[in-house]
């Protein structure tokens, strides 16, 4: 198993499939983007399926997530879903994606065997989209977003980042939508992972920020325990269910003590941790014809070395050299 010195077993995969995007999000990275991986530093497909069936088969991963940059600009995308589906014992599969393209792959991707989706959208203005984005492409994403739902990926999670000035007025505009549209929202707050390392947690929009907008409008509920074990979401029953909200707290209510996730880069690099300054290079393992075991051994050694917690309260913090869309959410 991928077990660490804490006691913690990393269960959830996170896979990036490249590190190229259609967007230019402001708090990810600059309007010019940036330097993207040649195609000799990417994982093939062969070899992200072999990674994946390893993790599977012999260190206990029992959910896989697609990430990017964007995932929908991967070619190979479905196919790698599909053998991925395969697998034995089956892991559960979704991909997080700013839904540009969805509109014409979520029925393939609903027949690869793809569960789930979680989308990215932080406002519902057009305007406010193209300001945040540096892109007019918020039609595009709506309609991706009801492409899913018709094509039966559910639940289809929309992910939103809150930022000030910007669209922090919208939380409880964005959760009306959400119920009428038969979405889960889930509010992230803003992460130290921007390319142009501009974070500051001053005036940053909090979980507290969150909610205390939400309840001017709405009654809200924790969903069961205060302790939400490895979920990163805190859950919320919306004016008695069925619906629920999200928040996901990772720098004022972080979850490092239960987290069960470990991360495979674009060009096949695992990180313990999205916040970790160091990497372990598994793509020299499969290119040198390692065999599995060698390539899982290697794996276990990465996670064993996992710390504590982020440390984004360290007054020492460092800010990993690669940015959200490199690392893969």
């Amino acid at each position: 198993m991928l077990m660490d010195t804490f006691g913690r077993q990393a269960t959830d995969l996170r896979v990036s499939l490249t590190d190229r995007c259609n967007l230019r999000c402001t708090y990810c990275m600059p309007e010019e983007g940036l330097q993207w991986l040649g195609k000799p530093d990417l994982l093939t497909d062969d070899e992200i399926v072999r990674l994946v069936r390893i993790a599977v088969t012999d260190l206990g991963v029992t959910e896989v997530r697609f990430t990017g940059g964007e995932p929908l600009l991967r070619p190979g995308l479905t196919g790698i879903v599909e053998r991925c589906a395969e697998l034995t014992p089956r892991p559960k599969l979704s991909l997080t994606t700013n839904g540009i393209g969805l509109e014409r792959t979520a029925t393939a991707l609903k027949a690869a065997s793809l569960d789930r989706v979680n989308v990215s959208l932080d406002t519902l203005r057009p305007d406010v989209f193209q300001r945040m984005t540096r892109r007019k492409r918020h039609a595009d994403v709506l309609r991706g977003l009801d492409a899913a739902r018709s094509a039966g990926l559910d639940p289809v999670k929309v992910n939103t980042v809150l930022m000030p000035g910007v669209n922090d007025d919208e939380a409880p505009d964005l959760l009306a939508w959400a119920i009428e549209h038969h979405y889960e929202l889930r509010f992230i707050e803003q992460m130290p992972l921007d390319a142009q390392h501009g974070w500051q947690r001053e005036g940053m929009i909090t979980a507290g920020d969150i909610l205390a907008s939400l309840r001017t409008r709405f009654e809200l509920t924790p969903e069961g325990s205060e302790e939400r074990g490895s979920a990163p979401a805190e859950r919320w029953i919306v004016d008695g269910g069925p619906h629920r909200v999200g928040v996901i707290a990772s720098v004022t209510r972080p979850f490092c003590r239960a987290c069960d996730r470990t991360r495979l880069t674009a060009d096949g690099q695992i990180r313990n941790c999205l916040f970790a300054r160091e990497e372990t290079d598994l793509r020299a393992l499969l290119r040198s014809d390692a065999p599995d075991e060698a390539v899982a051994q290697r794996w276990r050694e990465a996670m064993w070395g996992k710390k504590a917690g982020a440390g984004l309260d360290d007054p020492d913090f460092v800010q990993p050299d690669r940015p959200m869309s490199a690392i893969g959410g």
